[in-house]
């Protein structure tokens, strides 16, 4: 009898000992046999990448996919430890580097896909038309640099000149459509929509190449991802380069994504010289960056410069580009 009792408690502590290990695996994203690998973006065409990673992931690895609306929200959820990876602006990145956040730039995200937009009918026929002007932007942005970019080239001084008002990126188009703005500088696709309902007209594609040019928008991670799981970052850098040339060479899919988010297929198709997929981080990406972090600076949107070695990480893209060039399709 005391055998038998013996064996059961043992028994007993052998099942709560192994359900204890299997909650611990699940909650270090292992269920079933797969590695859960957690992955933020937003549900837009130029981020829409992720929606193809699984198919070229290596086996024993699932990408479970998190929706945000605002870059701001992917970081926090990342350094929280919700997320693995997550998308975000160069200028979030910039900052959240500059004020001393773990975060790491893996690769390159998406470039263009802004627009600086006004009323139609307003009588603003060039920049320097803006003087006076009420302009719906978001603060903390790549919008917002190139906003205060595009208005300080044109001899106009963002805090005197214009007056400056915080509108989210949703109701950039209702609050132009009836007056309450004059113009708002935004991502795809609000400004093909204003174009395509009559309401708004494209004033300028802010992008100077002799500067930031057309960059945009990166992968980030955290630096203990990249010192505990570097196996996962690469995989998902790698996925995503490859998800990247196959949306490229495969407008249809892209399309066909995009269309499950509530994308209407004219203003995808109308908006696609304004979006550029991209994966690479390479020495041109990297100094654009630079330039935009210094105007940032100049700005006045960061005190200081991040540290560089610490913001970039291109083992990643680099281990990329050598399997793409071995093997161009999988």
């Amino acid at each position: 009898m005391f055998f038998r009792k013996n064996i059961a408690i043992a028994m007993l502590l052998l099942v709560v000992a192994f359900s204890a290990y299997l909650f611990l695996m699940r909650n270090d994203g292992v269920h079933e046999g797969q590695q859960v690998i957690r992955v933020g973006t937003w549900k837009t065409p130029q981020t829409i990448q992720p929606w193809f990673y699984q198919q070229f992931m290596p086996e024993g690895y699932t990408v479970e996919i998190f929706t945000f609306t605002n870059p701001g929200d992917q970081k926090t959820a990342l350094l929280a430890g919700s997320l693995d990876f997550c998308g975000t602006t160069w200028v979030h990145a910039i900052t959240s580097a500059s004020a001393g956040e773990p975060v790491v730039c893996v690769a390159s995200l998406c470039e263009k896909c802004s627009a600086l937009v006004v009323r139609k009918d307003a009588g603003i026929a060039n920049v320097e038309g803006l003087r006076n002007r009420n302009i719906g932007y978001v603060p903390g942005t790549m919008h917002e640099v190139l906003l205060r970019e595009t208005l300080t080239r044109a001899g106009l001084d963002p805090q005197r000149d214009v007056n400056l008002m915080r509108v989210d990126f949703f109701d950039m188009g209702l609050a132009l459509s009836r007056g309450d703005i004059d113009a708002f500088l935004s991502g795809e696709p609000y400004p093909t929509i204003a174009v395509a309902e009559g309401y708004g007209e494209i004033l300028a594609y802010p992008y100077y190449d002799e500067s930031i040019g057309t960059i945009n928008a990166a992968w980030i991670t955290t630096k203990e991802m990249i010192e505990n799981r570097p196996e996962i970052i690469q995989a998902l850098v790698t996925a995503n380069a490859y998800a990247t040339e196959y949306l490229l060479a495969n407008n249809d899919k892209w399309l066909e994504q995009a269309l499950e988010f509530g994308v209407d297929p004219g203003i995808f198709d109308e908006s696609l010289h304004n979006i550029v997929l991209s994966w690479d981080m390479d020495d041109n990406v990297m100094r654009k960056v630079k330039t935009l972090a210094e105007r940032m600076e100049a700005l006045g949107l960061i005190r200081e410069q991040p540290d560089w070695d610490g913001l970039f990480y291109t083992v990643f893209v680099e281990q990329a580009r050598h399997e793409l060039a071995l093997s161009p399709s999988r």
